[in-house]
């Protein structure tokens, strides 16, 4: 058994709430993780004008001669994902989803969503103290909302947190254990969508495919990528909020979860605000291919250039939020965030995760006014092999 020096290994990650962000700035070069040159975007303003320009653009950065974002495959990065089509490609997969996800739309939802967080709420109240919060609130939540807009059965749960751990690899699964676990994963996706029509139904898969027909020319292999995006970021994302969320307001926060539970509007506002200030993982930029010579901020990012934008930079760029209400988690934003993105490729499912964390943090606030971790004291054992970070397991007593 190989004994490692205490000196020598590597130091435990910090909570997310707790990232270092350098000041924002001028547009200035910098390097991808693998080396590749890129341009750095940091500024709220240029982050903005970065993803909502047309000219700048995803589809580019997976042409034939374009380096390698990624050393393994993953859904991310896959050419055929709507997230990387750029204009009349990714308008015709945006607008399958046309009917979804709008405000409207999850607002309908959300006494459904409300009485699931309350079944949830109902379990937990029984189970043995301690509790994880992950297991027993954080996870199945987010799992239950997105298999019943989309006809899944529920007990493929575990198949799904499979699906979502090598379809957002960080690069430690091994090249070709992610790539049969994705192929096993596009095969359901195929499957789905052919099962819906053959006998649709009210969920959203079923609207896809009615929405794919009516459009015309989608090829199948970007249905696919779209349903198996739907699948997966339907409810990773959504759990990692809630984790690293209950983490630094039951750990660093708790003079706040009286009002929390008191006050809904209150809750809006603080979930609204934790979704700005906690990143979703490590790495926070979001790259872009520069079609033409562009000026960003007054300088000129030149044609072909990778462009990193840095969303978590941007957030908090002090010419838009300001230090003083920064980390005060019950004041409105004083801008729209950039957690979502912006742009064409602004997240769908953003007025969804944002309804399921606020009815999430309300509810259990008023459900359990005493919650509070287990143990303090405890070290936070990290869901690592992702490319988003939150506890593993977050134990609680109340």
């Amino acid at each position: 058994m190989t004994t490692i020096d205490p000196e020598d290994a590597a130091p435990a990650p910090e909570p997310m709430h707790r990232l270092r962000f350098e000041e924002a700035g001028p547009p200035c070069r910098t390097e991808l993780p693998g080396g590749t040159p890129a341009w750095l975007v940091s500024r709220y303003a240029d982050v903005r004008q970065v993803l909502s320009d047309p000219r700048f653009g995803r589809a580019q950065l997976y042409a034939p001669d374009a380096p390698a974002l990624s050393g393994v495959p993953d859904l991310v990065n896959d050419p055929d994902l709507m997230f990387n089509q750029d204009g009349p490609a990714h308008l015709r997969l945006r607008r399958t989803l046309r009917r979804a996800f709008t405000p409207r739309a999850v607002a309908r939802w959300r006494p459904w969503i409300a009485a699931i967080v309350e079944e949830l709420l109902d379990r937990l109240e029984a189970r043995p103290q301690p509790a994880d919060m992950v297991a027993e609130f954080a996870l199945p939540l987010p799992v239950a909302v997105i298999s019943r807009l989309m006809g899944l059965d529920e007990s493929s749960g575990d198949r799904l947190r499979t699906w979502s751990e090598h379809a957002f690899s960080d690069g430690t699964h091994e090249g070709e254990e992610v790539a049969s676990v994705l192929r096993e994963f596009s095969t359901f996706g195929a499957d789905l969508l052919a099962e819906r029509r053959r006998a649709p139904g009210e969920d959203l898969v079923s609207g896809i495919v009615a929405a794919a027909d009516e459009e015309g020319g989608v090829p199948e292999a970007q249905l696919v990528s779209l349903v198996c995006g739907l699948v997966v970021g339907g409810h990773d994302s959504t759990m990692t909020m809630l984790g690293n969320a209950l983490l630094y307001l039951l750990g660093e926060r708790r003079e706040t979860w009286p009002r929390l539970g008191a006050d809904e509007e209150a809750a809006e506002t603080v979930a609204d605000r934790l979704v700005h200030l906690v990143p979703l993982g490590d790495d926070r930029g979001s790259t872009r291919h520069a079609a033409t010579d562009v000026e960003v901020g007054g300088v000129t990012i030149p044609a072909g250039a990778i462009v990193l934008a840095d969303c978590g930079m941007a957030n908090r760029d002090p010419e838009v939020f300001p230090s003083a209400t920064l980390h005060d988690l019950f004041a409105p934003l004083e801008a729209p965030t950039l957690s979502f993105g912006a742009g064409p490729h602004y997240c769908l499912g953003a007025w969804l995760a944002r309804t399921e964390l606020q009815l999430a943090l309300h509810r259990l606030a008023a459900r359990f006014p005493d919650l509070r971790l287990a143990d303090p004291a405890d070290p936070v054992v990290w869901r690592t092999g992702t490319t988003s970070r939150s506890p593993r397991f977050l134990g609680v007593r109340w």
